[in-house]
């Protein structure tokens, strides 16, 4: 047996607004999104129409993003579970310094930046829907 890949399906309560923060703040790109009437694929949002799945992507990195509703039905599993995770999802970047001043100056509140006793200067930050993002790079020895 081989493992390919790892893509984290988030439950989400807005795809809309989850799309604008890992574009606007991040600087993920869409991929392609699901209408809510389950008809088709998108590779835009267009005004007024709702959406229940999302993929996101940025470098080497992909993420997905299921509306509640949506992913209580297919995730039957997470059917009375909250919303939010006890995980943090940890990406190993390249320019951690710039990286950390452009999200403070995008009006977020990370976490302070700072070098970890394993060697990996780091910072955490939430995202719209509570879900913790932890971004870090090596640092060189």
């Amino acid at each position: 047996m081989t493992f390919n890949k790892l893509t984290p399906n988030f439950e989400v309560k807005s795809i809309r607004e989850t799309i604008d923060f890992y574009q606007s703040i991040l600087g993920f790109s869409l991929v392609m999104a699901v209408p809510e009437t389950q008809d088709g694929i998108e590779q835009s949002l267009e005004n007024g129409k709702e959406y229940v799945y999302a993929l996101v992507s940025k470098d080497d990195i992909e993420m997905m993003f299921q509306r509640t509703d949506s992913f209580k039905k297919d995730v039957s599993l997470a059917k009375d579970i909250s919303i939010g995770a006890s995980v943090s999802f940890y990406v190993e970047i390249n320019g951690i310094n710039d990286f950390y001043e452009e999200i403070k100056s995008k009006g977020e509140n990370p976490t302070e930046l700072k070098t970890a006793w394993y060697g990996m200067r780091e910072f955490y930050l939430k995202d719209n829907n509570g879900y913790i993002l932890g971004f870090a790079q090596k640092i060189k020895e």
